[in-house]
């Protein structure tokens, strides 16, 4: 461990100040561990933009260099859409962003986290190890998503505060029909694969179809408990071929690393048997119902007793009152963040257990807002039913740190809970992801807390998706028109 260790302390991290004295051990430790290991090839990656695992592969021998000295990789990993294009002027005189190192798609400094360290059991001889995004003086890059939370979970820390959130996460298996692309497929993004339903669905929660869909399901807890993900259940969804898999609770930033590892897993995993393994919201696929994500969320202080405990009398907590508030009021401008796709607004419909208002309901699954709230319960808590399962979790977590210490910056009262939640005056959630642009790119609340920057390069990122959505030409205006004049 000795040279290890030395080797660490005395690398470009450590004189950057990026390796503190307990990091310098636990990667150390994680040297020798990998020497002594069989291991081969160690993944080493970060989360995007998108919520998508990039990085580069290094050998097992090579690890304790980059423990030591970080791995550089191009900053343009930061500057894609989702269609993997590049949609910042990095070639010409301005800056791609606020921020010059941007130019040139010149590197950036990726620092490895040696806690994310997690052997792969779907490829033994693998590992994967996350890292934070800086840049190559060693400042951290302001918009790379683990910074965001960290800079959302500092000012929840500097009141005393702490959030613990719980996942449950719905997506689609399918089988692949045609599991070889063509080269006419290998477009920017490539063509769909063709795939057909492992099981029928609208069987909601039955058994025989679980027991259909048993060794899928099966092979992917195993795979993330191996991982040490805290699985709690696995269940049939509504649709066909549609699970549902929920998480213990924990923090955010463990839960927003479980969720990119999970849905990354799923999707590898899943495709070495043949199958296909989606977290789109709406899949264009015959009788396919939407996914979401339910964010289960709970304040507690310094003691660890949790803030939305109501009472013997039931009421609202003054801190779950002003949190549910908060929600509410900056739900608009936060959709960008938990409905990032042009796909996921069209989950917000009425009567398919999908919010499309901006209210809060008690134990209400039609309420954007559902509070599972009882006297003397700990386990007290507000579901946010909006996030879709594609979004970015470093991202949806700052944004309901943030919305939620606005209430309570402002002391802000929640209005009465909804009964009806598809009726009624409540404002409409975003229709459409330019709506959410709109609102996010004026957003006051986030432009103080994030930045403009974070503010603007976002909202360029999300620009050049929409611009392509809307020029492309759809099914829809071929049969409306075409025959019609």
């Amino acid at each position: 461990m000795t040279r290890h260790k030395d080797m660490i302390a005395n690398g470009a991290l450590a004189r950057l100040g990026l390796m503190p004295d307990a990091r310098i051990h636990a990667a150390a430790t994680l040297a020798d561990t990998v020497a002594a290991s069989d291991l081969e090839t160690i993944r080493v990656l970060f989360p995007d933009q998108h919520g998508v695992l990039r990085g580069k592969t290094v050998t097992a021998a090579a690890l304790p260099a980059i423990l030591a000295g970080g791995m550089a990789a191009p900053s343009t990993l930061l500057l894609k859409d989702t269609s993997h294009r590049t949609v910042f002027p990095v070639w010409s005189g301005a800056a791609a962003t606020d921020a010059d190192p941007m130019r040139g798609a010149g590197d950036i400094l990726l620092v490895p986290d040696p806690a994310t360290f997690h052997p792969l059991p779907w490829s033994p001889h693998s590992a994967w190890l996350l890292c934070d995004a800086h840049f190559k003086s060693g400042a951290p890059i302001p918009f790379a998503p683990r910074s965001v939370l960290r800079t959302a979970l500092d000012r929840l820390g500097a009141r005393d505060l702490s959030l613990t959130v719980g996942l449950e996460l719905e997506f689609h298996v399918f089988e692949k029909r045609d599991p070889h692309p063509r080269h006419r497929d290998t477009t920017m993004p490539p063509h769909p694969p063709r795939t057909r339903p492992l099981a029928t669905g609208y069987q909601f929660l039955t058994d025989a179809l679980y027991d259909q869909l048993e060794p899928v399901m099966d092979d992917l807890r195993r795979t993330a408990q191996a991982m040490r993900m805290p699985v709690r259940s696995t269940e049939v969804e509504m649709g066909p071929s549609q699970f549902e898999f929920t998480f213990d609770p924990a923090d955010p930033m463990t839960h927003a690393d479980t969720m990119v590892m999970f849905r990354t897993m799923a999707k590898e995993l899943c495709a070495r048997r043949g199958l296909h393994a989606t977290f789109m919201c709406r899949p264009r696929l015959e009788n396919a119902a939407a996914s979401g994500w339910h964010l289960h969320q709970s304040l507690c202080n310094a003691n660890g007793d949790n803030l939305f405990t109501p009472g013997s009398n039931g009421a609202l907590t003054p801190y779950a009152t002003a949190w549910i508030a908060g929600l509410l009021v900056h739900a608009n401008e936060s959709c960008l963040l938990t409905t990032p796709t042009v796909n996921g607004y069209k989950r917000y419909q009425p009567f398919q257990l999908a919010p499309d208002r901006i209210q809060w309901g008690q134990d209400n699954r039609g309420a954007m807002l559902r509070a599972l709230l009882a006297p003397g319960d700990p386990a007290s808590r507000i579901e946010n039913r909006v996030p879709e399962s594609a979004a970015n979790p470093y991202f949806v977590f700052a944004s309901q740190i943030i919305s939620g210490l606005s209430g309570l910056d402002r002391d802000m009262i929640a209005p009465p809970p909804c009964e009806q939640p598809y009726d009624g005056t409540a404002p409409a959630l975003p229709a459409s992801l330019a709506d959410a642009i709109m609102h996010f790119e004026n957003s006051a609340l986030y432009r103080d807390a994030l930045g403009a920057g974070f503010v603007d390069w976002f909202t360029t990122i999300k620009r050049a998706e929409w611009s392509r959505y809307v020029s492309a030409l759809s099914e829809w205006e071929q049969a409306e028109y075409f025959s019609l004049y």
